[in-house]
C-alpha cells in the first residue's frame, strides 16, 4: 500500500514537471510584443473576476508541502481563489482632485491565510472560506508637492513586498518564504503616498496592526501600528525602481497557541518588518527583482531575515520563464510553520489553541536556515477572448533544503520534521474575467 502511494506521488510530480516543459515548447512564438490595446478610461468603474485552481505535491510523503502556506495541501486539487472586484482607479495623469475605491472579495483555500481578524474569520471550518481582501476609498489632492498626495482609507492589501494576494499578479504559483512568513498581507487604517517629484515618493500611514481590524474582536493585540518608507522611481533612465518600507507596532495577542501560558505584555511589544524591493528591467525581455527583508518580534524574542532573487524572461508574447532563488533564516525557529486545521492559522493569530499540532521543528527555538529554488513558466492562452484575456497555466518545480543541517521537512503527525530537503512540483490555471 505504501509503495503504491509513493509511486502515485512520483507520477504526479513527473507529470507536472513534464507539463512545464511540453507546455512551454508548444506555446513558443517568435513575436515579442502584443498589439497596442485601446487606452482604458481611468474614470470608469471596472468589474472583474479571477479563478485560480491548481495542484501541488511533494516527494516526502508528508501531507503538507513544508515551507508553503497557500500551496500547502499535498497532491490535492484545490480552488485557491474565486475573486470578484469592483474598483475605480485614480487617474495617474490627474492634475486636480480625484477619487476612487476598491472592493474585493475572495472565496477559496487562500482565504485561510488572508483573513482580517474579526471579519469572517470564524464563520466556517471548511477548507474554502470567504474573505474581504480590499474595502477602501482612495483620493488624490494636488497639494504640498509637485506630484500631490494620494490617500487610502479602509482595508487594503499591504504595499510591502514583491508578491501579493491576487494570483495573476505573481510570477509563480507558490509563494516565497518572505511572503509567507515575514511580509504583512493586509492592513486597516490610513496610508498616504506623497509624490515629492518624479523620482521620490514618501509613504506614511497608521493602522490597527497586521491583518487586524479595529475593536476588541478584530484587534487582539490591542495596539496601534504604523508604516513608513520611501519609493525611488525612474532610476537608470526608468529601468530601476526601489521601494523600501517598514511596518512597526504590536502584533501578538496575549495568548498564543504555541505558548499556552501566554506572553507577558505581548500586546505592548512590537514587531518590526523591514522590506526592500528593487526592480530592474534592462530591456523588453528581462525583468530582475531583488527582495530583502528583516523582521524582529519582541514578544516572541525572535528575528528572521530573507533574500529572494527573481529572474523573468519573456520568451515570447505568450510564454515567460521564471526563476526564484531564496534564503530565509528563521533564527529562533518561530516564524516558519505549517497548519493542519482549516481554522488553525486564524486561531494562532488570535492567541487561541489550534485544533491540531502546528507543524514545526523537533527542537523548539532552534534556528533553521532555509534555501529554495523554484523554476516555472507563465503560459498564456493565445488569442483568448477579450473577456478572458490573460488566461494562463503556470507549471513549476521547486526544491527546498535547510542550509544549516536542521530538519525542516516531512512532518509526522506530532508536527516533527524528519528531512532536510523536499522536492515539490505544481501547476495552476489562472482565469481573469473582465465584465
Amino acid at each position: 500500500m505504501k509503495r503504491g502511494m509513493f509511486n502515485h506521488r512520483k507520477a504526479v510530480l513527473r507529470s507536472t514537471a513534464a507539463a512545464a516543459v511540453l507546455s512551454a515548447a508548444a506555446a513558443f512564438s517568435p513575436a515579442l510584443a502584443d498589439d497596442a490595446a485601446p487606452a482604458a478610461d481611468p474614470s470608469a468603474v471596472k468589474f472583474s473576476g479571477l479563478i485560480d485552481t491548481g495542484l501541488y505535491g511533494n516527494d516526502t510523503g508528508s501531507n503538507v508541502n513544508a515551507g508553503q502556506l497557500f500551496t500547502d495541501k499535498h497532491d490535492q486539487w484545490v480552488l485557491n481563489q474565486l475573486m470578484l472586484t469592483a474598483e475605480k482607479d485614480l487617474d495617474p495623469k490627474a492634475t486636480g482632485y480625484d477619487w476612487g475605491f476598491k472592493l474585493q472579495g475572495l472565496y477559496g483555500t487562500d482565504a485561510r491565510y488572508t483573513h482580517f481578524i474579526g471579519m469572517f474569520d470564524h464563520n466556517t471550518s471548511e477548507r474554502e472560506q470567504f474573505d474581504i481582501t480590499e474595502a477602501n476609498l482612495v483620493g488624490h489632492a494636488p497639494v504640498l508637492t509637485q506630484g500631490g498626495i494620494d490617500v487610502k482609507v479602509g482595508g487594503y492589501s499591504t504595499p510591502i513586498g514583491y508578491e501579493v494576494i491576487q494570483a495573476n499578479l505573481n510570477p509563480l504559483y507558490s509563494h516565497s518564504y518572505i511572503f509567507n512568513y515575514a511580509d504583512p498581507l493586509k492592513e486597516a487604517g490610513v496610508i498616504t503616498t506623497t509624490h515629492v517629484n518624479d523620482t521620490v515618493d514618501l509613504w506614511l500611514g497608521t493602522d490597527s496592526g497586521l491583518q487586524t481590524t479595529y475593536g476588541q474582536r478584530g484587534n487582539p493585540d490591542g495596539g496601534m501600528s504604523g508604516i513608513a518608507g520611501v519609493g525611488l522611481n525612474n532610476l537608470l533612465g526608468g529601468k530601476l525602481t526601489i521601494l523600501a518600507l517598514s511596518h512597526f507596532g504590536p502584533t501578538d495577542a496575549e495568548l498564543r497557541s504555541d505558548q499556552p501560558a501566554g506572553i507577558t505584555g505581548a500586546s505592548h511589544k512590537g514587531r518590526y518588518l523591514n522590506d526592500v524591493v528593487a526592480t530592474y528591467k534592462p530591456d523588453d525581455l528581462w525583468t530582475w527583482v531583488t527582495e530583502a527583508n528583516y523582521t524582529q518580534d519582541d514578544a516572541l524574542e525572535a528575528h528572521a531575515w530573507g533574500i529572494a532573487q527573481y529572474g523573468i524572461y519573456a520568451l515570447s508574447k505568450t510564454v515567460s520563464l521564471v526563476g526564484r532563488a531564496e534564503v530565509f533564516d528563521d533564527a529562533e525557529g518561530q516564524f516558519v510553520s505549517s497548519y493542519q486545521g482549516n481554522r488553525d492559522p486564524v486561531n494562532a493569530e488570535r492567541g487561541m489553541t489550534t485544533d491540531y499540532p502546528v507543524y514545526n521543528r523537533a527542537a523548539p527555538r532552534t534556528g533553521v536556515t532555509y534555501g529554495a529554488l523554484t523554476l516555472g513558466a507563465n503560459i498564456k492562452v493565445a488569442e483568448a477572448p477579450t473577456m478572458l484575456d490573460g488566461t494562463m497555466v503556470r507549471p513549476e518545480v521547486r526544491y527546498d533544503h535547510t542550509l544549516n543541517g536542521a530538519d525542516g521537512f516531512n512532518y509526522n503527525s506530532q508536527g516533527i520534521a524528519h528531512n532536510q530537503g523536499e522536492f515539490s512540483a505544481g501547476i495552476d490555471l489562472v482565469i481573469p474575467v473582465a465584465f
